[in-house]
């Protein structure tokens, strides 16, 4: 019997088209073919990315469910509610700018299948800049829970657009919850310390888009300030120490501070497999 499971996505005013367009193309493909997508769209949108939502709720009826939002709310509030809305235990979540292969699905419907006491499933992710054909890096991350526990204190354990999750077990640990940002590595630690069994699947089933912009988010006060708030309430949840946070907070302020091409290059060496 095919396994039922929800898509999660979120859609802002600022998501390039050609992009949504690829991203919703690659889960219509999956071999595991989704029993709904929630789309969660979080504020007003261009005209532009509203035709695009027609278009394939014509073309696959019954598949998309649109969440409209008056205004802006944030991913991770955004999120909450589209996860409220999914009718199904096991959620895949997925971004509106990467491409999912094919197979990615069913392979993580499978690894629950074999261990039903897994709540999170995630991937490794092959990047690119313009061309999804020519992969320029890759990002690895532990695959089993005892490492991913250790992991987690000073990086995030997993690649948010990969992750299937059980709906229950995200509930459970508060949902995403209210920060702006970095709102996926404060909700997969309070899980993984809940004692929520977790996986990596050795294999790469996504192509991240990883340009320019991407790096600049990255540099970005904003950024540096978001990713110390998150692991500072990791801390004071108990589940890093004051030397984690020492490490992030110094890395953080390393990587503002920085010109761009040093960060390019840390992020290759040590950050990143080169393909």
């Amino acid at each position: 019997m095919r396994e039922k499971y929800s898509v999660l996505m979120s859609l802002y005013i600022k998501e390039q088209p050609n992009y949504l367009k690829q991203s919703l193309d690659s889960m219509f493909l999956q071999t595991a073919f989704p029993e709904e997508i929630v789309i969660v769209k979080d504020g007003p949108l261009t005209l532009e990315l509203e035709q695009i939502l027609e278009e394939y709720n014509a073309q696959y009826p019954g598949v998309l469910q649109i969440i409209p939002l008056e205004q802006n709310v944030g991913l991770g509030r955004a999120l909450d509610i589209g996860l409220s809305n999914c009718q199904n235990e096991l959620v895949a979540r997925m971004d509106t700018d990467d491409i999912s292969l094919k197979e990615r699905c069913a392979h993580q419907i499978e690894a629950f299948h074999k261990d039903p006491e897994l709540a999170i499933v995630g991937t490794m992710i092959d990047e690119f800049i313009d061309d999804p054909n020519r992969i320029v890096s890759s990002r690895v991350v532990p695959t089993e829970t005892e490492e991913i526990k250790q992991f987690i204190k000073r990086r995030n354990a997993f690649n948010h657009p990969t992750v299937m999750f059980k709906k229950s077990a995200v509930i459970d640990s508060g949902g995403y919850g209210s920060l702006k940002r970095r709102q996926d590595i404060d909700l997969f630690s309070r899980m993984i310390n809940k004692g929520y069994k977790a996986r990596n699947l050795n294999e790469s089933l996504l192509l991240f888009r990883s340009n320019e912009e991407n790096f600049k988010r990255r540099k970005s006060w904003r950024s540096c300030i978001d990713t110390i708030k998150a692991h500072y309430r990791i801390f004071k949840q108990g589940n890093c120490g004051i030397s984690d946070l020492f490490y992030v907070a110094s890395s953080q302020m390393f990587m503002f501070i920085s010109p761009m091409w040093l960060l390019k290059s840390v992020s290759s060496k040590y950050l990143r497999v080169q393909k």
